[in-house]
């Protein structure tokens, strides 16, 4: 039994060594060439100075490379650290520091983003570009792998409860907050989907979802533990979705796993038919809800693909779950988050700190071994979201608090009801409101900001934001959106900019968001490209 998460990849390398293990932008890695390029990995790495517990970062679009990294900073004992290539270079520094982040594996183009004094703090860059020869003593080449032991791995004393990775998502000081999880953390929730989804050596799955979002640990894990093939789709390819349709078919993938936006792209843009899905037999989506009349449509067209509605924050991964009932689609008029997974427990708690009983709304806690030892460089944000257990009162056991309220319903199932702070869900992202006003508010033209969520049943939410300016027409929206989009994601900048002289207060002088949210804005989104 796997303990730690690259023996999976040991196992299926002796059972499978030629078989395709990861397929990605027309290239791919059998499962000794990914067993054998990873120990070179770990075996360099190493003589970078990574020793058990240091972090690693990995800056660089979807490949091949990305699954060898990952796995090699995993046998050398190191934290592998994925960064977002579309992330602006202010957020890239920010996690870099924070992280204390020494190597950073990358390619050309996105070493070029980074600042000067980011620069500073690694002591080496590995480029991930083949042809790329190192020009100093802190770059070095993709090709220096090949002086390394590919027969095996170096020898580090590692255990289940080690850290594995560090998943950075969006934080409500303004800054992204860094979940730890362990190879325990991560294998629960392997293991569980292995068993639940039958995961099979002959399956292929998707890999839809970004390197340093939850839901691709899905995906290359459960492939690697299945001695099955991961398909990367990358980040151009996921822009069209009737290609993605086209390469769904033409790959022969039968497990795919996303965000249900995506899923809604595909029955909406992509002249999806039965045909192009015949080859899926089972559907995962998570991050978001799932708007019924969509999740109908698919049904429909995949007739004989089992749906299921995956729920968990990333602190969890996935700790509840809903397989579909196609019988009930008609009649449901909102799907369920489900039971909690095997070895996870999930539970409401009420506001005066009872266990809700059934009907009764309560915040989502969770326990098990799935759950986060808490953020990494934050001891108080760790505080208050894993918290003592007082619900056991014979020895000590932390619990998450999602934040999310829910429900549970007399057939056993949880409802999610809404979120107890101003975190949101777009596209399949956590959202905090207020990372985007810290970057709306760091521009010098603005005086005050407010963010609002307009739900949207395609993206899950769409971002508004109200603004009030130092001086009337010294600003335009457009010039906001250039400014956010140095400071956080794509995904983060607002679609609609509204320009004002002052805000709405209440009486004690907050800014009134009620108000705010019941002014319709009678203005079409700005497209940010």
């Amino acid at each position: 039994m796997a303990y730690v998460l690259q023996q999976l990849l040991s196992k299926s390398a002796k059972a499978y060594p030629e078989k395709i293990a990861v397929w990605a932008r027309g290239r791919s890695v059998t499962y000794r060439e990914l067993d054998e390029r990873s120990n070179q990995m770990a075996h360099l790495l190493r003589k970078q100075g990574i020793t058990k517990g240091d972090r690693v970062g990995l800056f660089f679009p979807k490949c091949v490379e990305s699954v060898v990294s990952m796995l090699g900073v995993l046998k050398a004992g190191g934290v592998y650290v994925p960064l977002d290539p579309q992330a602006p270079a202010d957020r890239v520094g920010y996690i870099i520091g924070n992280c204390g982040i020494r190597v950073l594996i990358t390619n050309h183009e996105k070493r070029e983003v980074l600042t000067p004094e980011t620069l500073e703090l690694l002591e080496s860059c590995i480029s991930t570009d083949q042809a790329e020869n190192g020009k100093d003593g802190k770059l070095i080449p993709w090709s220096m792998l090949a002086e390394f032991p590919a027969d095996h791995a170096p020898e580090v004393s590692l255990i289940e409860t080690d850290l594995a990775y560090i998943l950075y998502t969006s934080g409500s000081t303004g800054r992204p907050k860094g979940v730890m999880l362990s190879h325990q953390n991560a294998l629960t929730f392997v293991e569980w989907c292995a068993e639940e989804f039958q995961v099979r050596s002959e399956d292929r799955l998707s890999n839809h979802a970004p390197l340093h979002f939850d839901l691709s640990v899905f995906d290359v894990y459960n492939t690697l533990e299945a001695g099955a093939t991961v398909y990367l789709i990358t980040e151009e390819l996921a822009l069209f979705p009737t290609s993605l349709a086209n390469f769904i078919e033409t790959q022969g993938i039968t497990i795919w796993y996303s965000v249900p936006s995506a899923l809604m792209l595909l029955l909406l843009h992509a002249h999806l038919t039965p045909e192009k899905l015949k080859s899926v037999r089972t559907i995962l989506f998570a991050g978001e809800v799932f708007p019924m009349k969509y999740l109908r449509q698919l049904a429909e067209m995949a007739p004989a693909a089992e749906l299921y509605n995956l729920y968990g924050p990333t602190e969890t991964n996935v700790c509840t779950y809903y397989k579909v009932e196609r019988e009930r689609l008609a009649s449901l008029e909102k799907l369920p988050i489900g039971i909690a997974c095997a070895n996870t427990d999930a539970f409401a708690v009420t506001d005066d700190g009872r266990r809700a009983a059934q009907g009764e709304t309560g915040e989502l806690c969770v326990r098990g071994p799935a759950v986060t030892y808490g953020y990494w460089a934050d001891p108080e944000k760790t505080q208050k979201m894993c918290v003592p257990n007082r619900f056991e009162q014979n020895f000590e056991e932390k619990m998450y608090r999602t934040g999310d309220l829910v429900t549970m319903a007399e057939d056993g199932n949880f409802y999610f009801l809404g979120r107890r702070d101003s975190m949101i869900k777009s596209r399949g992202y956590r959202i905090e409101l207020g990372e985007i006003e810290s970057a709306l508010l760091s521009h010098p033209g603005v005086r005050e900001a407010a963010v609002l969520a307009v739900p949207d049943e395609i993206v899950g939410n769409r971002i508004r934001a109200v603004v009030a300016i130092h001086v009337p027409d010294s600003l335009k929206p457009i010039d906001l959106q250039q400014h956010c989009s140095t400071r956080v994601p794509k995904y983060m900048i607002p679609e609609v900019i509204e320009l004002c002289v002052e805000l709405p207060k209440t009486s004690t002088g907050k800014i009134d968001r009620v108000k705010l949210a019941a002014k319709d804005p009678a203005k079409e989104p700005v497209s940010v490209r």
